[in-house]
């Protein structure tokens, strides 16, 4: 209940502190129904708490999100194009036409997409369409990066050295380059979610790195534009949350730490950020505040500073004009709604608290639960959500998604699944409740990141919060330990697969697979099969013998281990509870075919019924070789660098594709002649698929 009863306590301080902006008019403009130019979770997220208000919603959604979970909640969708983003989700014209058409007063454009864009803002303003979000000019001013730096020195926040000058050649940003020195950062001076962003680790790397930047932010945002800051090794990621009205207040809702990330971007987050003095929370508050006064700020929007690990100094880095993907951690330690506070802010209405009354507790983390491969660089990845199973939402554990079993995430749109947020009295029985949670958070036939936010929490650095955003980089040795798997574990899979006995089993195993669903196990058969299991790249030589109930399992020849176990089928899993040579376990089972997914106190276990050489259609395509270039991950070849016939060198890029709106430049492994080129641009490809083949 901890949450209701603070946000009902927030709801009425509203009430008890209106009057203090009576002296100032301002037209109050209802909202009846709302249009959410987005998908996802964030389009649900708004969903959620547009319909606790009472508000109408509307969909829009592009073909490959017909059947998704936003479209299904909304009161009306409407389908505005193609799956690329660029034809359906950043048409603005398009979304405009459907809210005027559909009766909406508002628009809520969520985070991502058009949430910062100048024009689109400025026409719902020449449509008389109420944009759920900051004036346009503070869009313009704080979205070019350039700009802000300025405008936040004169307003008296601290900001960071570096280039944020209009000439683009490269001949002047190779020499701010070298007078800044390395290594350094390149960002695209619009937009934000790590897109457009390299470092240059020295001269040498810096063109390449500058062309790649710049050819990502013109694909996300239409801007070529870079700006070069100097390179903190080891800063950490500390932004504020603030909020303004049009009534000429604003204030700051504490803080969150996203220190720990990937790709530049954030994968898990907290609030408040840990070892702060109370003295230094305010002062980054205020400093927050000042910074949206400076641009005349309306709404929600956080300012993220960089903080120096050793000294606690802290400098501005940029202001991001519309709700964060992180928000939830801010309500859970403050209960609020701030979805609420934005519709209410931009209807007219005051603040619903004012600084003083705006009290935190306790702790709250989120993590982002993302479909990609942690331990290939987190390479995104796509596919059907097979099995899925979440904790139970509650008080103090959310789970934000826009996703069900059986839906897909898709090529064309960031891989993320879920948010997990959780929330404690304070930060080490939050951190015990995420570790929890996340053991919950079951998925299977799709890789995800889980077992890594699992060893990430555990980790004893992140535990003591000594963080910083080369976190994963610094640890990457004990983040990504060699786990051998038990002799148990593998007992177990295998116990399970036989368990299972489905026809695919069946088959795997010679059809000598006795075991019927229904009927269960013929009384007193006894009958050995082997087979393989590969777990981690690693084959397992297994033999079973099976007797009534009664297992004997034998790993790659050695002992017997003495094994029974109990089935309860759910609807496409079964809990097996299973006792070898008198350890007991309880766990989750998931059988796809072929594919063991065993679920544990250690996270997700998965094993491979392994096929004769001969079945398996793919094992000539099969991994990356020196004799051609694959497809790391799903997506769409964007460039072709290379023809039939073209002699190559070792590292030579010969391709680049996009996926999971992020451009990722394929090299080749070998000097060699191009012997053909397998896809067209603009082809879609699957994981593993040969692009380019070699002589």
């Amino acid at each position: 209940m901890f949450v209701q009863l603070r946000y009902a306590v927030s709801s009425c301080r509203y009430f008890s502190t209106s009057h203090r902006y009576a002296a100032k008019s301002v037209p109050i403009r209802q909202i009846n129904k709302l249009l959410i130019a987005n998908r996802g979770e964030i389009a649900c997220r708004v969903m959620r708490t547009a319909n606790r208000l009472g508000i109408q919603t509307v969909a829009v959604f592009s073909d490959a999100d017909q059947g998704s979970l936003h479209v299904n909640m909304a009161n009306e969708a409407f389908n505005i194009g193609p799956p690329a983003s660029q034809q359906s989700y950043l048409r603005g014209d398009k979304i405009l036409e459907v809210a005027k058409r559909s009766g909406c007063q508002a628009i809520h454009p969520g985070y991502g997409f058009l949430s910062e864009n100048v024009e689109f803002a400025e026409l719902c303003q020449k449509e008389d369409v109420i944009f759920i979000g900051p004036p346009a000019s503070a869009i313009r001013d704080m979205g070019i990066k350039s700009t802000s730096k300025h405008i936040m020195s004169e307003a008296g926040v601290p900001i960071i050295n570096g280039y944020h000058g209009d000439d683009q050649s490269d001949q002047r940003l190779i020499q701010e380059a070298k007078q800044i020195g390395f290594p350094l950062m390149i960002k695209a001076v619009r937009g934000g979610g790590g897109k457009g962003m390299r470092i240059a680790e020295s001269e040498a790397d810096f063109l390449s790195a500058l062309q790649s930047a710049r050819t990502e932010s013109e694909k996300a945002f239409g801007d070529t534009s870079m700006l070069l800051e100097r390179y903190v090794r080891s800063p950490r990621h500390v932004e504020v949350q603030v909020f303004a009205d049009h009534h000429g207040n604003a204030v700051y809702l504490y803080e969150r730490d996203c220190s720990v990330q990937r790709r530049h971007q954030k994968i898990i987050e907290e609030a408040p950020a840990p070892g702060l003095s109370e003295e230094l929370r305010v002062q980054l508050g205020e400093a927050a505040v000042r910074a949206a006064k400076a641009v005349n700020y309306v709404g929600a929007g956080t300012v993220e500073f960089i903080l120096d690990k050793e000294d606690l100094s802290f400098h501005f880095m940029e202001m991001n004009t519309r709700l964060q993907v992180e928000h939830p951690i801010t309500e859970m330690i403050t209960g609020t709604d701030l979805v609420e506070w934005q519709i209410k802010v931009a209807s007219g209405e005051p603040l619903p608290a004012l600084q003083d009354q705006i009290r935190k507790q306790g702790h709250a983390f989120e993590a982002r639960i993302y479909a990609e491969d942690p331990a290939s660089g987190f390479l995104p990845g796509a596919g059907p959500l097979n099995y899925l199973s979440t904790p139970k939402p509650s008080s103090t554990t959310r789970v934000e998604t826009g996703v069900r079993q059986g839906d897909e995430v898709s090529i064309h749109y960031d891989p993320m699944i879920a948010k997990l947020v959780v929330w404690g009295g304070n930060r080490p029985s939050a951190l015990q409740l995420l570790i929890e949670q996340l053991r919950n958070y079951q998925i299977a036939g799709l890789q995800t990141n889980i077992n890594f936010l699992i060893d990430l929490a555990s980790h004893k650095h992140f535990q003591a919060a000594d963080v910083h955003t080369g976190f994963i980089e610094q640890h990457m040795s004990t983040l990504f330990p060699v786990k051998p798997v038990s002799e148990v574990k593998i007992a177990q899979m295998a116990v399970a697969f036989v368990l299972n006995g489905d026809a695919s089993a069946r088959k795997s195993l010679n059809r000598m697979n006795p075991f019927d669903l229904e009927l269960n196990f013929r009384p007193n058969y006894t009958a050995t099969r082997s087979f393989k299991l590969k777990v981690d790249g690693k084959e397992y030589q297994v033999d079973v013998k099976v007797k009534g109930s009664d297992f004997g399992v034998r790993v790659n020849g050695a002992n017997w281990l003495q094994v029974s176990a109990t089935r309860k089928p759910h609807e496409n899993r079964f809990l097996l509870q299973t006792n070898v040579n008198g350890q007991v376990s309880c766990f989750n089972v998931v059988i796809d075919n072929e594919l063991i997914s065993l679920f544990d106190e250690s996270g997700l276990t998965s094993a491979e019924v392994v096929q004769p050489k001969f079945l398996n259609a793919d094992s000539a395509l099969g991994g990356e070789t020196a004799s051609s270039v694959t497809a790391p991950m799903p997506g769409v070849v964007d460039k072709l660098l290379v023809k039939a016939g073209d002699s190559v060198k070792a590292g030579t890029p010969v391709a680049v594709l996009i996926a999971m709106k992020m451009e990722h430049v394929l090299k080749a492994a070998r000097d060699g002649v191009v012997k053909a080129v397998l896809n067209a641009e603009g082809d879609n490809v699957r994981k593993g698929a040969v692009l380019i083949a070699f002589e």
